[in-house]
């Protein structure tokens, strides 16, 4: 992450840099791992079935996740477009409904409409969902997975399941616009949203991960928004923009096909519906006022804000407090690193165990009794110097975890160095031939490893880490 200097441009901080790099790091490493489990799928007859399942965890949720925020963050634009973005960078859903009025007044109207607010993404939604789709049992409040737009997660979501099915679902995500900000062609808006129909589950196409499939016509999802609001009887107009977009045919960040005809509808709620058509009025008899060439306009509203806004210069409206009180909640990237260092810890007692059990022959293989002195000596000395020292590491390690776990930056940048450090060696040995590198072996540490640094290099544990600085 950047710090903002004076002018308002961005400048690059040694942590930027640091976490850029080991973020990169952590992706070429997590397709070695899953080379590495591939390979070892081949050796173990059926139970090799085991081993092809975790390669394709890896790739689906791991690899390939990464791969594409590398590149996306190259090449996808960071400004707005009429597309929300996956957390992993790819083009997502089409913006397709604009709004205005206050945030109580969407939820009066979405409650009055016959739907649901979606739970948020959690550890215990998330499991629910999954047998809720396996069990085919209704969940109504089943959360949507996070799109991002002007650089942070959706608000809320609403949802309409169909015929208690969890795998058919009308959904709707709503986003707050930054303050000041205008559509393309200068008209402002209060909220953004983009409504898709998920037609069944399956399996993404971009990055292999099981998801929900929806139906290609937005349109239709779109126009379903807006017609169960203006018959449910709560105050409500619309007005439509027309060409807002070109009409395209594209894919979303599943993979599935999309298609829109390029209208924004813009749904006035509550109090904004009597300025809504004030304003329609007052436009359909003047047009608007503007300076003179090479100056601003006269109206304050054509003064066009950036899409994208650093959180901290949001910070006085409550949809930014509200972002920034999710930066400041415990994100599970986190909680997993700290959890992957606790099991590096425990495979790290099992091997001292395992070293004290196998020590005489240990001894033996490795040829440590020196002339004159009784092996009973050297292998004492050194038994004990090795379990003493490695319970030191291993306490040290809980003690980082605790600290990654509250959110300590420097324990955080501590953690990933030594990662780095233990996976560059097996590299080193591994490429060199000096190593092989199994189940058997060091296969585990070496996963513990990666998967720390992909855990603590992930965005949301960057922010949790670095949450209170004024940076970007």
């Amino acid at each position: 992450m950047g710090a903002t200097t004076a002018s308002g441009g961005r400048r690059l901080s040694v942590n930027a840099l640091l976490d850029g790099a080991v973020f990169v790091y952590a992706g070429v490493a997590a397709i070695w791992l899953a080379w590495l489990v591939l390979s070892q799928s081949f050796e173990f007859g059926w139970f090799g079935i085991l081993f092809f399942l975790a390669f394709w965890l890896l790739l689906a949720y791991l690899v390939l996740p990464r791969l594409h925020r590398i590149l996306t963050t190259i090449y996808v634009p960071d400004y707005f477009i009429g597309r929300a973005r996956t957390s992993d960078g790819l083009l997502g859903d089409p913006v397709n409904l604009a709004l205005l009025g206050e945030e109580g007044a969407i939820h009066e109207a979405m409650r009055g409409a016959g739907w649901t607010r979606a739970d948020d993404v959690d550890a215990a939604s998330s499991w629910r969902i999954i047998l809720s789709t396996i069990t085919r049992r209704s969940y109504d409040e089943a959360p949507v997975s996070p799109l991002f737009l002007f650089g942070r997660m959706q608000d809320f979501a609403y949802q309409q399941e169909v015929e208690g099915n969890p795998a058919k679902r009308h959904h709707v995500r709503f986003w707050r616009t930054p303050e000041g900000w205008l559509l393309p062609g200068g008209r402002r808006v209060d909220w953004l949203a983009a409504g898709t129909f998920d037609r069944a589950v399956g399996f993404s196409l971009f990055t292999l991960q099981i998801t929900h499939k929806i139906d290609a016509d937005t349109d239709v999802e779109r126009d379903h928004i807006v017609r169960t609001v203006l018959d449910s009887g709560v105050p409500a107009s619309v007005d439509v923009i027309r060409d807002f977009s070109t009409g395209y045919h594209s894919r979303n960040g599943g993979g599935d096909t999309i298609t829109t005809d390029g209208d924004l509808p813009v749904l006035a709620l509550g109090s904004a519906v009597a300025a809504a058509d004030a304003s329609a009025g007052a436009s359909a008899t003047r047009p608007a006022s503007r300076g003179a060439p090479g100056e601003p306009a006269e109206h304050p509203e054509t003064a066009k804000r950036t899409a994208f806004e650093p959180l901290t210069r949001l910070a006085d409206r409550d949809a930014e407090r509200a972002a920034l009180a999710r930066v400041h909640r415990r994100p599970a990237a986190t909680s997993l690193g700290a959890l992957l260092i606790v099991v590096r810890v425990l495979l790290g007692v099992i091997w001292l165990i395992g070293l004290y059990v196998q020590w005489p022959t240990v001894v033996r293989e490795l040829d440590l009794v020196a002339e004159g002195v009784t092996e009973g000596e050297v292998s004492a000395f050194v038994l004990w110097t090795v379990i003493v020292g490695g319970a030191v590491v291993l306490l040290a390690e809980l003690v980082f975890a605790w600290l990654v776990f509250r959110g300590s930056n420097w324990a955080r940048i501590t953690v990933m160095f030594v990662a780095i450090l233990s996976t560059l060696v097996s590299a080193v040995d591994y490429f060199g031939g000096d190593a092989e590198i199994t189940i058997r072996t060091t296969l585990l540490t070496l996963a513990v490893d990666i998967l720390v640094l992909l855990a603590l290099s992930s965005r949301s544990a960057r922010a949790y880490a670095r949450r209170g600085r004024a940076e970007p």
